[in-house]
C-alpha cells in the first residue's frame, strides 16, 4: 500500500515537472501557430506608417522595430541583445519598440524597467503589427529608407541570443546598410517563434 501511495506520488511529482519544463522552456521552442486570419506580408512590400506615431521620424533612415511584450518569456530574455543592436547601428538607423500589451504597462514604465536608450521610440500601436505581418513577440521587423519590408523575423536560434552565427536581425541589418538587396535568410529567420498575440501564450 505505501510503495503504491509512493509510486503514485512520484509519478504526479514528475509530471509536474514535466509539465513546467514543457511550459517554460519546449513550448517556445515550436513554431507560433498561424492566426487563422492572418495575412501575409512579402518582403519588399511598401508598409505605410504615415498614422502612426511613427510617421513623426526622420526619413531617409532605415528603420528597426522590436515588437515587444514584457510578459513573454522570450521577450524579456533578447531585451539585452537590443539595446546592443541599438548601440551598433543607432547612427545609421532609427528605432522603436512597439509595445504587444495590455494598458497596464505604459511606454514610459518599459522604458524605465528595461533601461531603453533615448534614441529608442517607445509606443503601443498594434496595427503596426498587422501591417507588417508579425503575429508573435518578440519579432524584429527592417524596414529600408523608402519604408518597404525588408526583413521580418526572428533575431536569434538562441533564446538568449547568444549564437553570432545565428544573429539574424543583425545580419540582416549588416545586409542592408551594406547594399545587398536580395539576401538569402536561413529559413528559421523568417519562421516566427515565441508568443503568439495578442495573449502571449503559445
Amino acid at each position: 500500500m505505501r510503495k503504491g501511495i509512493v509510486i503514485a506520488w512520484l509519478i504526479l511529482l514528475l509530471t509536474a515537472i514535466g509539465g513546467f519544463f514543457w511550459r517554460s522552456e519546449w513550448v517556445y521552442a515550436l513554431p507560433t501557430p498561424v492566426p487563422a486570419n492572418y495575412h501575409p506580408v512579402a518582403a519588399g512590400t511598401k508598409v505605410d506608417l504615415s498614422r502612426s506615431a511613427l510617421a513623426a521620424l526622420p526619413s531617409g533612415k532605415p528603420l528597426f522595430l522590436h515588437f515587444f511584450n514584457p510578459d513573454c518569456p522570450c521577450s524579456r530574455f533578447n531585451v539585452p541583445h537590443f539595446r546592443d543592436l541599438v548601440k551598433r547601428y543607432e547612427q545609421q538607423a532609427d528605432f522603436a519598440m512597439v509595445l504587444m500589451t495590455h494598458e497596464k504597462y505604459t511606454p514610459a514604465g518599459i522604458r524605465q524597467r528595461f533601461d531603453l536608450p533615448e534614441v529608442v521610440t517607445v509606443l503601443r500601436d498594434s496595427s503596426i503589427a498587422a501591417a507588417c505581418g508579425v503575429y508573435s513577440t518578440p519579432q524584429a521587423v527592417i524596414l529600408d529608407s523608402n519604408c518597404e519590408l525588408f526583413y521580418r523575423g526572428n533575431y536569434n536560434r538562441n533564446r538568449y541570443c547568444t549564437d553570432e552565427k545565428s544573429s539574424y536581425a543583425r545580419l540582416a541589418m549588416e545586409d542592408l546598410l551594406h547594399h545587398n538587396f536580395h539576401p538569402i535568410f536561413d529559413p528559421m529567420a523568417l519562421k516566427a517563434y515565441g508568443c503568439k498575440l495578442p495573449t502571449c501564450t503559445q
